[in-house]
């Protein structure tokens, strides 16, 4: 079972961790800081395994890692877990990342942090590995996508329905505001009325 998945730079600044067991947001970053401290220490041509920390279960507890440009990429797993199937799945998720974002970096890792979660979660839910075809994973994240797109569409539309609505119920208010602004009473009061004949305003009824 994989306990954790940890993703670092070259300077120990955490640009992905996922936990599958409960650890408090204190002794997470105390686990970052021992893994990147013990991973980081190795040389690039020594095996990619070694135990765990004490923090994260000692021997009970095995890290495997691939280091990448300027991150280090480390899965911690039991011994149920077999070494190398690991290290292929980390090549899938690096592979994964770099087909999704163009030559991957750590600035895409940042910024799109949700996305890079739901990567890692069609490869691995808790604790255990899900998927390990890349093409598969591709194909989820493509449908997943599509969705978003539609999702878009149609709240973007609704948004122009509410503007139209909004403008053709506002139609009737304006019309009366126009109408109280004319000051109809007061143009009647003001309203001169030609003059009559003589003749008539000599009439005696």
């Amino acid at each position: 079972m994989i306990k954790a998945i940890l993703v670092f730079n070259n300077h120990g600044k955490p640009r992905l961790s996922k936990f599958y067991q409960y650890f408090t947001e204190d002794m997470q970053q105390q686990i970052i800081k021992e893994t990147f401290q013990l991973v980081s220490k190795r040389d690039d041509n020594v095996c990619n395994f070694l135990e765990g920390g004490s923090l994260i279960g000692g021997s009970d507890y095995k890290l495997i890692y691939r280091h990448y440009a300027t991150l280090y990429f480390v899965f911690c797993v039991d011994s149920s877990e077999s070494e190398l199937g690991i290290l292929d799945l980390i090549q899938v998720f690096v592979e994964t990342l770099d087909k999704c974002f163009e030559n991957v970096c750590e600035l895409d890792l940042i910024f799109h942090v949700d996305k890079v979660h739901y990567i890692l979660n069609e490869l691995v839910m808790g604790g255990m590995v899900l998927e390990t075809n890349m093409t598969e994973i591709l194909t989820r994240i493509e449908e997943q996508n599509k969705l978003e797109k539609q999702e878009d569409s149609v709240v973007h539309f609704n948004a122009s329905s509410n503007i139209i609505v909004a403008g053709l119920a506002a139609a009737p208010a304006r019309a009366v505001s126009a109408v109280k602004n004319m000051n109809i009473p007061q143009q009647i009061k003001d309203m001169k009325l030609p003059d009559l004949p003589q003749a008539i305003k000599d009439l005696k009824f």
